[in-house]
């Protein structure tokens, strides 16, 4: 296929629904073959379909991301298949309870710090060394505004997000002298079902769907998108750099 991943490499998490499969399709169409890594089962075969229909080529990882044994299985396969990996999307996220920071039930915060921030580690962790082997490696982090201006009761939510732009940032430094990248992205008020769950008195149809972010993802995913470490934030399109 042709486009502007053409011949990429594309690892995205949370694929089956969203955001993630909105990225994932983008992709594909594109030109990238699609490593969509979910939990579920149907939502990512439903996936296969669309992306087949588009004319690419994906390949499925259930997987939840709460096995970090799993995720370092996932390194060792993409190694062994393609010795690199030119695009991650750290896209899977969950939202936990809004509610005072004293009342978050303490597995709660242990899942989303599970999901939200160390599942991310361990997917950098693992793919570091892929990434570094493409010409132009590129990953992106989803985060949220909450990350730098917290609302009341946003709890484990808000601060895993601000946890994640600081190990993003961090490892982007560490990366400055080679030909990868690492950034995050802010997709901002969005009609997906976490935003649904969040802000349930919410018309949906006043928010943007998943696809208008299409070419969000796609400028940064791109080899000629040479920031490192800066927050694209996708409501203004505009950079933030720190």
């Amino acid at each position: 296929m042709t486009g502007r991943l053409a011949g990429k490499i594309a690892l995205v998490t949370g694929a089956s629904r969203g955001i993630g499969r909105t990225v994932a399709r983008a992709f594909a169409r594109e030109g990238a073959h699609v490593i969509a890594v979910a939990r579920t089962v149907g939502g990512l075969e439903e996936l296969d379909d669309e992306i087949q229909a588009l004319g690419g080529g994906a390949t499925l990882v259930p997987l939840d991301l709460k096995d970090g044994p799993g995720i370092d299985r996932l390194g060792g396969a993409i190694h062994e298949r393609w010795k690199r990996l030119d695009v991650l999307v750290g896209n899977a996220g969950v939202l936990g309870s809004l509610t005072p920071l004293a009342h978050v039930d303490p597995k709660e915060w242990d899942e989303v710090m599970a999901v939200n921030l160390t599942a991310n580690w361990r997917l950098i962790r693992s793919l570091d060394p892929l990434l570094r082997q493409s010409d132009a490696g590129r990953a992106v982090f989803v985060t949220s505004g909450v990350a730098r201006h917290p609302k009341a009761y946003w709890s484990a939510y808000a601060v895993s997000k601000a946890a994640l732009e600081a190990m993003v940032r961090l490892y982007a430094a560490e990366i400055a002298m080679t030909k990868a990248r690492a950034n995050f992205i802010n997709p901002g008020p969005t009609r997906t079902a976490m935003r649904a769950k969040a802000m349930p008195g919410e018309d949906p149809e006043s928010l943007p769907p998943p696809d208008a972010l299409e070419d969000a993802f796609l400028k940064l995913a791109g080899a000629d998108f040479t920031e490192n470490g800066v927050l694209y934030d996708a409501p203004s399109e505009s950079i933030v750099r720190f």
